[in-house]
């Protein structure tokens, strides 16, 4: 267990590694310039110069990148005798652990990454990720309930009730739920259910989990706006458990145990219940991990839409504005959940199954 688990974490790290080079890189390439975004377009070269400069990006790329790398890094090496080499904005932002000599131009710092501020607000990037991360979370995994409950339900129902009316229908809405993109389900349904049945309904086309009435002084907590954000974005993952679930009992009842448990007088509820449900659900969690991760990275439009300010929304805004430090944060963050969400998940297949060893 303890040797699957570094080498998990060796590779999480290439994984994170390749991701934050990657987006470096077409930030790089893609034409833009954040001191011009900063400044406005009308401000003259010498305050545009000085920006570059306060901001690092007046450096060549490969420069840029060692220094991002310097500050991502645990630890990181540092040259006292020259501190704008290694930090850009603010001589504190480190506030390192503890610092080992190595030379007199070398220091060893052991920090804990820094993500550097955001060009727009000046705020930490932790900082900004921190208060937008949990509203985010709280969307994926009421959308990821909502979608794993009625998933794995209709699916059996479906695989019980083979070839009838009721198998046909959740076939036929679940194969249309798979085809229909997020963001025009979201327009639609907040159209429908937010504006032509508005009176109706009671729910509203925008709106965040906590909201400060008109007066600025009271927050409240607004359940109803998660409605519509949770219900389309788990439409499509419902959609996949669904047709997961319905397969995957269907083979599991045609298996010799399952008829020797009938024939031991069993009910079929109970076989179902004690025998057919928890050996059909491993390639389910599959899905469900992997839908629940993919949440984390696909609220971006959902989110933008309904006016939800999680993770998805602040991403929007930055790539919007050009503000690289917030959009790498934000990637390395969805990153770092991708990755946590299916390690748990090779657990939870050794327990559901117990011929399944993580080695």
């Amino acid at each position: 267990m303890l040797q699957y688990a570094i080498k998990r974490t060796l590779y999480s790290i290439l994984i994170v590694w390749g991701v934050v080079t990657l987006v470096f890189i077409l930030f790089n390439v893609i034409p833009g310039d954040p001191a011009r975004m900063v400044m406005g377009q009308r401000t003259d070269e010498a305050s545009l110069a000085a920006v570059r400069k306060d901001l690092g990006v007046d450096k060549p790329m490969v420069f840029q990148y060692l220094k991002y790398i310097n500050d991502l890094l645990p630890l990181s090496l540092h040259n006292p005798r020259n501190p704008e080499s290694y930090i850009y904005l603010d001589r504190s932002a480190y506030r390192p652990l503890c610092s080992i000599g190595i030379s007199k131009s070398r220091v060893l710092v052991i920090k804990s990454p820094y993500l550097r501020r955001s060009y727009q607000s000046g705020k930490p990037v932790s900082t900004i990720i921190g208060e937008a991360f949990p509203s985010t979370l709280i969307l994926a995994i009421t959308a990821m309930t909502f979608a794993t409950v009625l998933g794995i339900t209709f699916g059996i129902i479906a695989a019980i009730f083979k070839n009838s009316w009721a198998d046909r229908l959740l076939v036929t809405l679940s194969a249309f739920g798979m085809s229909i993109p997020s963001f025009f389900a979201a327009i639609l349904f907040g159209w429908l259910f937010a504006f032509v049945l508005g009176d109706l309904t009671g729910l509203n086309l925008t709106g965040n989990l906590w909201e400060v009435d008109d007066f600025g002084e009271g927050i409240s907590l607004q359940l109803k706006n998660l409605i519509l954000p949770a219900f389309t974005l788990g439409i499509r993952p419902l959609s996949v458990v669904t047709q997961l679930s319905r397969s995957s009992m269907l083979e599991t009842l045609s298996q010799d145990y399952i008829r020797t448990a009938k024939s031991k007088g069993l009910t079929f509820a109970r076989v179902i219940r004690k025998h057919a449900l928890r050996n059909s659900l491993n390639p389910v969690v599959s899905a469900i991990s992997g839908w629940f991760a993919s949440l984390m990275a696909g609220v971006v439009f959902i989110e933008y839409i309904f006016g939800w300010k999680g993770l998805g929304y602040v991403m929007v805004n930055a790539l919007n504005s050009y503000d690289v430090p917030l959009v790498l944060g934000s990637v390395i963050t969805i990153s770092i959940v991708f990755i946590v969400v299916n390690f748990l998940v090779d657990i939870v297949y050794s327990l559901l199954d117990p011929r399944i060893r993580i080695s």
